[in-house]
């Protein structure tokens, strides 16, 4: 850590050593239908955001509005009111008293409101809040071949609407398109993956979305920084290793040490012992190895890493069970025993840690070349990538007054003094087509047994049909959820390519959330 190595969530590092105790970065919590439930929730996740703790939950098994309540001879509010809640509660409590909250909310496509829960956030409120759809391969099946989808009722099982299901599809696209929400969550395919079935379905996730959770369960997360293993133009294979034992064990000690809000979480945290390793400071790792992010061997390099990683990881935890025993809900999970890990792997977008770490976020593409921080007090401070510098040196075309130019947009395409290699080799975010986020997204997904935090970046001219391919490719290619933001389609964007020159906050590393906890 002290090299930068790794970090873990910062939680960790907010909490460690203090009173408090509390190391966890994602929580999910149950919600039933019932007003006791409801609010008994409600203060679970003021308690926990105020440790520092990011909340998720599916609010699918509330009825719908205008539903009866047959104790009061009422009818209910629905699931949108109470989330109103929920985010006006986060509004007042400060994450570890340092910040806001971050939540995510899922609502199932069958649920009847889910065309208010899909426009919900197109009004600018539920600042605090990620929006996501849950979707099973029967309404996928149902958009592709068009044909109808019924809307049920959860308190009966009663059918309230019959719908085209390409209808609903078009308004989630048309959505995220505007706003950047609602994502989509792909439930069966997380749960083809739940390592524990047997203890019920996974319906929600963390806040940005890489970690699956089961009601009242908990994870630890942490990163590798990838911008540190390259040795001589290779990648060092052998630190890559031995970072992934040590973070490892690092996470799985942090669960025993953490002091957890709840008794019912720390229960199933420690009887499940999930953690999420994952890296961070990919896209630098490429701009060592001249690879640009929009290749085939930039998937093919994906692939090997993550494969590296897990497949070290696995091993670390069957040494961590023998030697201090299997997870105690083995019995009812898909494994044969000799491991310490219900889960292991997750790509989180580290939002946070990488700042810290000087890296780039998660596996995401570099947002811009050079720009100008915006700081507190109102400093602005010129940054420039550090790989990109180095190789304009090398090449002999770095300037101060170049340097400046760039920052005006924080993109080199077209440039003439630029070579043509190095312009494919630092394509931005909004440059890189999004057909290419999706295949990089996937190209982790398949060696991570959590879930990939991943932005499909879209120029602010995309379309609406756009929006709907990039989601259709990430089904068909096996992403457990997925995410896209159009450039302007937020009103507190942090990123602002229209001004001259470029300027971001300074927390900005191109997380979904402008309040990321990774």
């Amino acid at each position: 850590m002290k090299k930068l190595l790794f970090l873990p969530n910062s939680p960790t590092l907010m909490n460690a050593k203090t009173p408090l105790g509390q190391l966890s970065a994602c929580f999910v919590l149950p919600i039933h239908d019932s007003l006791n439930s409801i609010f008994t929730t409600l203060k679970e996740m003021a308690i926990i955001q105020q440790s520092g703790g990011g909340t998720g939950f599916s609010f699918s098994h509330l009825r719908p509005e205008g539903d009866v309540v047959r104790s009061t001879h009422g009818v209910a509010s629905g699931p949108l009111s109470f989330i109103r809640v929920f985010d006006a509660t986060t509004d007042v409590i400060k994450q570890g008293g340092k910040r806001r909250g971050a939540n995510m909310a899922v609502l199932n496509a069958s649920h009847p409101d889910i065309e208010e829960f899909i426009k919900a956030k197109a009004s600018g409120e539920f600042s605090n809040f990620n929006f996501s759809v849950g979707v099973n391969d029967d309404f996928m099946e149902a958009v592709k071949y068009g044909i109808d989808y019924t809307l049920v009722n959860p308190r009966n099982g009663d059918i309230t609407k019959t719908i085209k299901a390409e209808s609903l599809w078009n308004l989630i696209a048309q959505k995220a398109w505007e706003c950047g929400d609602p994502g989509i969550i792909f439930l069966d395919e997380i749960n083809r993956h739940n390592p524990l079935p047997a203890l019920g379905a996974i319906e929600s996730t963390n806040p940005c979305g890489e970690q699956p959770l089961l009601p009242h369960e908990s994870c630890n997360l942490g990163s590798i920084n990838l911008s540190k293993i390259v040795k001589k133009d290779e990648i060092d294979w052998d630190l890559l290793t031995e970072l992934v034992h040590t973070g490892t064990r690092f996470l799985d000690f942090t669960i025993d040490v953490n002091r957890f809000p709840f008794q019912k979480i720390a229960q199933n945290t420690r009887a499940n012992r999930k953690i999420g390793l994952g890296v961070m400071g990919f896209a630098d790792l490429l701009a060592q190895l001249r690879i640009p992010y929009d290749s085939t061997e930039a998937l093919k390099t994906a692939e090997q890493v993550m494969k590296h990683v897990l497949e070290d990881a696995e091993e670390e935890s069957r040494e961590l069970a023998e030697k201090y025993g299997d997870y105690p809900n083995i019995d009812k999970s898909i494994h044969k025993g000799n491991r310490r890990n219900a889960t292991l792997t997750t790509i989180a977008p580290t939002g946070t840690i990488s700042i810290i770490a000087g890296c780039s976020s998660g596996i995401e593409p570099i947002f811009a070349v050079s720009f100008i921080r915006k700081i507190l007090g109102g400093t602005e401070l010129i940054e420039v990538n550090p790989h990109f510098k180095k190789l304009a040196r090398e090449l002999g075309f770095y300037s101060n007054r170049l340097m400046k130019q760039i920052a005006r947009t924080g993109s080199i395409t077209g440039i003439p003094e630029i070579p043509r290699s190095v312009q494919e080799l630092f394509k931005t975010a909004l440059e890189i087509p999004p057909e290419a986020h999706v295949k990089m997204q996937a190209a982790f997904q398949r060696y991570t047994d959590n879930s990939v935090s991943k932005t499909i970046n879209l120029p602010k001219n995309a379309s609406v049909e756009s929006v709907k391919e990039a989601y259709t490719l990430a089904h068909k290619l096996g992403c457990k959820g997925t995410t896209i933001f159009r450039y302007g389609s937020k009103g507190d964007q942090v990123l602002h390519l229209d001004h001259s020159p470029l300027t971001i906050d300074s927390e900005y590393t191109n997380c979904r959330s402008t309040k990321c906890i990774y």
